[in-house]
């Protein structure tokens, strides 16, 4: 068969088996998915717009491919030409993939307070990253918009996309996400909620909305640090809402072209913690692993629940995928380092509370008469045994009541081996004292742990009674 045959035959087939051309064909239409165990108190209904579908897992491939299809019409960019953008992470990832398909050359700017996970998966996109730092004026040269803008001067061929300010970036959702999320409600939709941060998801899914539906509640969520919420109550710029934040994502210190606050009916601030503790709460509640401005969503919805109403239909546009974050949100350390974790007792911690601090045990081949005046001494009730500097069983003082009512005229020559049950189990230093329930019972009245040293230590009931 000739060659134009064979490309023409697949052609067809590509169509009847809804094969896509490239993996930019494949953003948009994400799912909208009902949430059930965080918003169980809500009187409504809440739907999540869940655009980690995406192939890029963030909202921003939408509008990285919009803005440059808008600059290659207008020329700005030519092929095998440069796109530099100032990114927290997400945009660049929709850049950097449509620039592998496309033929182009990457570089981003961002700033320290990203995830290093965002970095490196530009990285391994072929983008070249420049870090910035975080708490500098938006017009010092060392800031990451203005580092962006001036590589655009510097690079022949290249095209600074200032999504920011670029209208393209509104238009993507006014296309796609807000036509979208107006035929998966079927037009019911009553609220919608959206992390607030260059404005082009809030303002173009908006836009669309409310021209369906004025009456449609607009609710952006902004975060502690910003100047947005201010602003659009007051219409003041005001420099002293503006301070350093943790929060990826969403919030400002300037005001971008792109937010339309007529659009927004009513901003809501939400805490670096609890939008940490939320994004973390929907992976454990919905299994659904979602971002810090997704968190920050959320947690906005909780706050102004008392404002819905039973018959409201709410949908929340969750932003980009929780990977991004393994470092950070979904790191313990990293959440208590910043007291967004309340510190757990764990078993080191009724190590070192303990008034004895020995390790009491007895030998394999020990007496038992011994033993018993060991444990009347030391008012204690178990031990372990011990046998070359290992644990080989246990003994309790239940253990001896039952051997001493069994054999009455036998315990004179009895030693520890003849009545030892197994070894108490043995547990890590770090484990939470709220798991130990699955290890300490009636039947097995303590475990053994070893620390740094390798020294044994022993954990009884009584020990977990005088430390909770």
């Amino acid at each position: 068969m000739p060659v134009d045959n064979i490309l023409n035959s697949f052609a067809r087939k590509s169509v009847i088996l809804k094969i896509y051309q490239n993996i930019l064909e494949t953003i948009g239409n994400t799912p909208l998915i009902r949430l059930n165990q965080i918003v169980k108190h809500l009187p409504c209904t809440v739907l999540a717009k869940v655009e980690t579908f995406n192939p890029g897992h963030s909202i921003k491939d939408r509008m990285a491919v919009r803005m440059l299809d808008q600059a290659e019409a207008d020329g700005n960019i030519k092929p095998g030409g440069t796109i530099i953008e100032c990114t927290s992470g997400n945009t660049g990832m929709g850049l950097a993939i449509a620039a592998c398909v496309r033929g182009y050359k990457c570089i981003f700017t961002t700033n320290d307070k990203q995830s290093k996970e965002k970095i490196d998966i530009l990285k391994a996109l072929g983008a070249e990253v420049i870090v910035c730092p975080t708490n500098v004026e938006p017009t010092d040269p060392r800031s990451y918009y203005s580092v962006a803008e001036k590589l655009s001067r510097q690079i022949k061929n290249s095209f600074w996309f200032n999504q920011y300010d670029n209208p393209a970036n509104t238009a993507a959702h006014y296309e796609s996400t807000g036509p979208e999320i107006w035929d998966q409600t079927d037009g019911k939709i009553t609220h919608l909620v959206v992390g607030v941060g260059t404005g082009g998801t809030v303002s173009g899914t908006a836009k669309f909305l409310k021209e369906k539906n004025p009456d449609i509640k607009v609710w952006g969520i902004d975060t502690y640090g910003s100047v947005f919420k201010k602003y659009h109550e007051t219409g003041i710029f005001d420099d002293k809402e503006i301070y350093p934040y943790i929060t990826e994502g969403i919030g400002e210190d300037i005001l971008p072209k792109n937010v339309d606050f007529s659009v927004i009916d009513h901003f809501e601030k939400v805490t670096d913690k609890d939008g940490a503790l939320i994004a973390r709460k929907l992976a454990r509640l919905e299994g659904i692993l979602l971002g810090y401005s997704a968190g920050s969503a959320m947690a906005g919805l909780l706050q102004l629940g008392d404002r819905l109403k039973t018959d409201d239909v709410v949908v929340l546009i969750f932003h980009d995928h929780g990977s991004r974050y393994v470092g950070k949100i979904y790191n313990d350390d990293w959440m208590r380092e910043r007291g967004f974790l309340e510190e757990e007792l764990t078993v080191q911690h009724l190590i070192d509370a303990k008034n004895e601090k020995g390790f009491l045990s007895v030998k394999v081949e020990q007496d038992l008469r011994s033993v018993i005046q060991m444990m009347r001494d030391r008012d204690i009730s178990q031990m372990p045994v011990m046998q070359d500097s290992e644990i080989i069983g246990s003994i309790t003082e239940s253990q001896i009541i039952q051997y001493l009512l069994d054999s009455p005229d036998n315990h004179e020559k009895s030693i520890v081996s003849s009545i030892m049950a197994e070894p108490f189990p043995e547990v890590e230093m770090d484990m939470p004292i709220n798991k130990l329930g699955r290890v300490i019972s009636r039947q097995n009245p303590a475990v053994v742990t070893r620390d740094k040293a390798g020294n044994y230590h022993i954990i009884t009931q009584y020990d977990i009674i005088q430390n909770i």
